[in-house]
């Protein structure tokens, strides 16, 4: 592989190995012919299948630097012109955004945001739901695990980043609960058709009375495991030690023009950090 200026820079093992954090964006999808080729069976497939091809493309096509560091984050990306929103079309379009935590941490809903607003050329998300870890041992999600991640959610808030939050397959007590502590209530929960063939009475009358929009998803419990996803990065990319890498966390967004109800774009943001020995 050669520098931007054709002379012999690093090879995209050397860029790779010397990476801490990956950040990988698959652009949008509605326009990837190769994505349309194949339809996915499920959103871990989807999502698979993106991060196959968008490794497999940027070490095809990405030119290292010469007589530079390498840097530690890695933008595994392939920029495409219709990323990036004009301030023109805005106001017509809805910017959502679903958050799937692999890990817990407050910064990585940090950067998921600011990632998701940096690639998008906004200002701020209408709004992000979010799905938080799975936990191990048959441990069941309580309102102290959400607290944390809530805050950060909040902060982003105020902060007009994100205009709406919501939530992801709470029940109604859990639901109730996050609703009473919050200082900024959740606007939405997701509820996953495939556990429940109709939505749960109680959680449907909770919801109404405090006008909380239920939505539906397919979405498995777990995204993506550990196992498929360094499975994934030693496909798309042959040079990489996938075994060395942790997914953190994977964001997908989708932008819809509000006048027609149509997506316009759907992509996932992606960022994974290398373990310490």
């Amino acid at each position: 592989m050669e520098s931007l200026n054709g002379t012999p820079g690093p090879c995209a093992k050397t860029w790779l190995n010397h990476a801490k954090t990956l950040r990988l964006h698959t652009g949008n999808l509605v326009n990837r012919s190769r994505l349309k080729k194949r339809c996915p069976s499920s959103p871990s497939e989807e999502l698979k299948q993106c991060i196959q091809a968008t490794l497999s493309d940027w070490v095809s096509t990405k030119q290292p630097p010469s007589n530079e560091d390498l840097p530690d984050t890695l933008d595994c990306s392939i920029p495409q012109p219709t990323d990036a929103i004009t301030p023109e079309e805005r106001e017509e379009l809805k910017v959502s955004a679903k958050l799937f935590l692999c890990e817990s941490g407050e910064s990585s809903i940090r950067d998921a945001v600011e990632m998701a607003l940096q690639t998008l050329a906004v200002s701020q998300l209408d709004s992000v739901i979010l799905a938080p870890p799975l936990l191990t041992d048959g441990d069941h999600q309580t309102l102290a695990h959400f607290q944390p991640a809530w805050e950060e959610l909040e902060a982003l808030v105020r902060n007009q980043q994100i205009a709406a939050i919501g939530t992801s397959d709470l029940d109604k007590d859990l639901l109730e609960q996050l609703y009473n502590w919050a200082q900024v209530k959740p606007s939405s929960n997701q509820v996953n058709l495939a556990s429940c063939c109709v939505m749960p009475p109680d959680l449907t009358a909770f919801a109404k009375e405090f006008d909380i929009q239920l939505l539906t998803h397919n979405d498995p419990k777990e995204l993506m495991s550990a196992a498929t996803f360094q499975e994934v990065l030693q496909e798309g990319a042959q040079e990489l030690n996938g075994a060395e890498w942790r997914l953190e966390w994977v964001l997908r967004y989708s932008i819809i023009v509000k006048s027609r109800g149509i997506i316009n774009a759907k992509g996932y943001l992606v960022s994974a950090r290398k373990a310490k020995p």
